[in-house]
């Protein structure tokens, strides 16, 4: 590339992505938006027990360097300037919760992801503190129900069950975060002046932050004895935080901050009251902003800070439909079930039938999120015959995916008043064109998908670019690039669309109910655990014993 070309380039921005799947760092024309460079690694998630989902904090930083590190070399055997790069957003995987020494940068447990379910006896336990155990009872000071999705709990947990971080606790030596707080902590310097900070996005998904004022809540603080001293400041979506302290970056200021949902909705341009978005990732994310107006649902969705850019910038909020299981139920397949080698065959196996044959696929494995609330639900596939094969499994997920998105779809038109018209699309399940389609003919409305899908980094990077001090992206209405997309046509008739979809919900009926709290924990799956199965094969022994013992005697 000559000198003349670089000139043009101008400014660029960095934007790190730090998701439930994998770490990327990308990086953008501020002028333009167009991604130059990225750079991707997968991360390991561990199973130590049934429900329980962990990440290694320490691995996720080190990814994020890595990602950093090679995207720069990329740039410069592509003779882009990496002095251009003028400030770093943070996007990550919200709710998941790491507590880590303050006095040594290590972490003092592995971090319990969004998804993991070992908080569920907790969340009874807490319940029967609220009157009437109603789920909803601080739904109006912070949006959320009482649930194992939300960081106040994990907190809880780890609290109650890891003597390390007690004791850091008493020593005044541990720090809690989301992981933007970990990785800003960290990449500022760490146990050497590293900034301990949050942003409002991801305050919001802890049950601990009223969304309202805008402050950490002293009596919900109280109500689940977090110490408030551990927690990170809260910050504006969009402002210097602090530098990089290491690396090829030494020096750009990170300067956004977004969790990952609120970040795809800043990505997708979703400034409007009205305007969607959804995510497709791990799990699958609907947001509709609501402006200025915290909206609450009476149809299972969640109020959520879509984000605040700039400290004197207004807060906007939106109204959230989260689904636990998305692009995670293509990974069961390929992961647990091997039916597939690579994610990319399940779009290729759908294809070749074009249909479930009546298979339904409940991917339940976190429990329901929205609209129902259910941690005692657990997958189910159901509507099985002897023609089923691995094809039809393959469509019935992806088919799951587009019913539960239809599901929060139903529930924001309700609650919003107004339905609609089409729906925009982003995240790494949008590159399935079956998905995209079965999407579109499942909802009865056109799916609109950007041709840069990469919208979650997007939004970071604009954060950062458009930060006081940094200024070189602009967020005026009429300066923001427009954009190509692909549209996805519904090319079903309504009625059997309808039918599909009462269908799908018989199943999830079914798949409710599975799961309770009281299972024997020591993972015991002895007949014996049943009391009366005990006494009627114990019984049954006797009996024939005895019945052995009177035939001898008659001889």
């Amino acid at each position: 590339m000559a000198a003349s070309d670089r000139m043009v380039l101008g400014p660029l921005v960095g934007s790190i992505d730090q998701g439930t799947s994998s770490s990327r760092f990308l990086v953008f024309n501020a002028k333009t938006a167009e991604l130059l460079s990225h750079h991707q690694v997968e991360i390991q998630q561990k199973f130590p027990k049934e429900g329980w989902v962990e990440q290694d904090p320490k691995e996720i930083l080190k990814s994020v360097h890595e990602c950093v590190e090679r995207t720069c070399e990329k740039l410069q055997q592509l003779n882009i300037d990496i002095t251009n790069i003028k400030a770093i957003g943070v996007s990550n995987q919200r709710e998941t919760t790491v507590v880590w020494d303050k006095t040594t940068g290590e972490p003092l447990y592995n971090a319990i992801v969004w998804l993991d379910l070992r908080t569920q006896s907790t969340v009874e336990r807490l319940l029967k503190r609220i009157p009437g155990k109603n789920k909803a009872y601080f739904k109006f000071r912070t949006g959320l129900p009482l649930s194992t999705y939300f960081s106040a709990v994990k907190l809880r947990w780890l609290l109650d069950n890891v003597e390390e971080i007690r004791q850091a606790v008493d020593d005044g030596r541990a720090m809690f975060g989301t992981i933007d707080s970990w990785l800003i902590w960290s990449l500022t310097g760490g146990k050497n002046g590293g900034v301990h900070c949050t942003d409002v996005t991801n305050a919001s998904r802890t049950m601990l932050f009223n969304i309202h004022s805008l402050e950490w809540d002293p009596e919900l603080c109280q109500f689940f004895d977090i110490p408030m001293e551990i927690l990170p400041k809260v910050r504006s979506s969009s402002e210097i935080y602090g530098l990089m302290k290491s690396g090829a970056l030494t020096g750009v200021p990170i300067s956004g901050c977004l969790g990952d949902q609120s970040a795809a909705l800043v990505g997708q341009m979703c400034f409007q009251d009205g305007q969607a978005k959804n995510t497709y990732g791990t799990g699958c994310f609907l947001l509709c902003n609501t402006g200025q107006k915290s909206v609450f649902s009476e149809h299972g969705l969640l109020t959520t800070i879509a984000y605040k850019l700039g400290r004197d910038k207004p807060v906007c909020y939106a109204l959230e439909g989260s689904v636990a299981i998305a692009g995670a139920v293509v990974r069961w397949l390929r992961d647990n079930l091997g039916i597939v080698k690579t994610s990319q065959e399940v779009e290729k196996l759908a294809a070749e039938v074009g249909t479930s044959y009546g298979c339904y696929f409940v991917p339940a494995f976190s429990g329901l999120y929205a609209p129902y609330w259910e941690p005692s639900a657990r997958g189910i596939i159901c509507g099985l015959t002897q023609f089923t094969n691995k094809n039809h499994i393959a469509f019935a997920a992806l088919e799951a995916v587009c019913f539960q998105t239809r599901e929060i779809l139903d529930a924001i038109n309700k609650d919003c008043g107004i339905p609609l018209n089409q729906l925009q699309v982003d995240g790494g399940m949008t590159n399935n064109k079956v998905l995209m389609q079965l999407q579109s003919d499942i909802l009865c409305i056109p799916v609109v998908k950007p041709s840069m899908p990469e919208t979650t980094a997007l939004g970071a990077a604009m954060a950062a670019g458009a930060a006081e001090g940094v200024g070189i992206w602009s967020l005026n209405p009429g300066d923001l690039t427009a954009v190509t997309c692909e549209r996805f046509e519904p090319q079903i008739n309504p009625e059997e669309s309808e039918y599909r979809y009462a269908r799908w919900k018989k199943a999830v009926l079914k798949s409710m109910g599975w799961e309770t709290s009281e299972a024997p924990s020591n993972g015991d799956t002895s007949i014996f655990c049943s009391l009366p199965l005990g006494f009627f094969i114990m019984s049954s022994m006797i009996m024939l014993i005895g019945a052995k013992y009177v035939s001898g005697t008659g001889k």
